[in-house]
């Protein structure tokens, strides 16, 4: 008898906010690209896992805060472990990030 063992990875939900912002900011694309290949080859059980690939990703319950393109950039998602899915809420600049409107 053959075993099969299903290892779901993560789903990215809201990727064309990553498109949309690497149109108006093509220096992140590159970044954004590898961000996203590396969320979707894993799956993480909690932020402890999920921290040891993204080490300056931070959490701002219920939001995980990634930096992009050495800190010039914030993603902001929120993460669902048991679903194995990572929702997108939104791509900013560094600047943007700091007024803090993406909080509301």
């Amino acid at each position: 008898m053959i075993a099969f063992c299903y290892h779901r990875l993560v789903k990215l939900i809201g990727r064309d906010l990553i498109q949309l912002f690497a149109r108006k900011h093509p220096d992140s694309r590159s970044s954004l690209k590898s961000w996203t290949q590396a969320m979707e080859s894993n799956s993480f059980k909690h932020f402890v896992e999920l921290k040891k690939t993204f080490g300056s990703a931070d959490q701002v319950k219920p939001h995980t805060v990634f930096d992009v393109s050495g800190n010039k950039y914030r993603l902001i998602a929120v993460v669902d472990y048991a679903l194995q899915s990572v929702s997108i809420e939104c791509v900013l600049t560094h600047a943007e990030y700091g007024e803090g409107r993406w909080r509301k």
